[in-house]
């Protein structure tokens, strides 16, 4: 007779009315708040994701206000530099235009051989400070008539002239860069109507003197 080594081909104890699956150990299950653990997780990703859209539209714009502030500041700048420089040449050009009347009587003396001694060095010096400052001096005679630049005084026909021209400036003119501040004053000569101009007649007599050489 053999002995039989208790607990080896026991089986637990099943209560009367169980079944065999209940009494199996269950997996364990995660708890509610580890199950809502990564709902949370996602919401404050996307409340982040959210607020840093905010931000860098915030940004866009605050980038944009200070492009526009900085252009509306080049732009006053240069205005503030064009403003100064035409009241410059504004004060400038009314200085001068009251020594014009000076420039003219020492030009006068010159013509006439009356710029000598104290009045001729004075004279010069002053014409040296009006060209530094910018005046500038036009007009002469031979030029064609520009009613934008000169004044006609007097008119009077010519037979060797083609075009309206300048035959004596009786005032010169003067302008600052091209800023005219005094036209110049002149005479001016007309072709004598009918006349035939000079160039045409020498080119005819070109062509006639040619004609009558020419061999047949």
């Amino acid at each position: 007779m053999t002995e039989e080594t208790p607990g080896f081909d026991e089986k637990p104890d099943v209560p009367s009315g169980a079944n065999s699956d209940e009494v199996e150990p269950k997996a364990a299950t995660p708890s509610e708040e580890e199950a809502a653990a990564p709902a949370g997780d996602v919401q404050q990703t996307v409340a982040l994701t959210a607020q840093l859209d905010q931000v860098r539209t915030a940004l866009d714009e605050r980038t944009a206000d200070l492009q526009r502030l900085q252009a509306e500041y080049q732009n006053y700048r240069r205005r503030v530099e064009r403003d100064r420089v035409a009241v410059k040449e504004l004060a400038v050009a009314g200085l001068l235009t009251d020594l014009l009347p000076v420039l003219d009587d020492i030009g006068r003396a010159r013509e006439h051989d009356e710029l000598v001694g104290g009045f001729k060095s004075v004279g010069e010096s002053l014409e040296t400070v009006a060209a530094k400052l910018g005046l500038q001096q036009f007009g002469k005679e031979g030029e064609p008539f520009d009613p934008t630049i000169h004044e006609a005084l007097m008119h009077s026909y010519a037979p060797d002239v083609t075009e309206t021209t300048c035959v004596a400036i009786l005032q010169p003119g003067y302008r600052i860069g091209e800023r005219t501040i005094r036209p110049a004053r002149v005479a001016v000569a007309e072709p004598q109507p009918g006349a035939t101009p000079a160039t045409a007649k020498e080119e005819k007599t070109d062509d006639e003197e040619s004609g009558g050489t020419e061999e047949v």
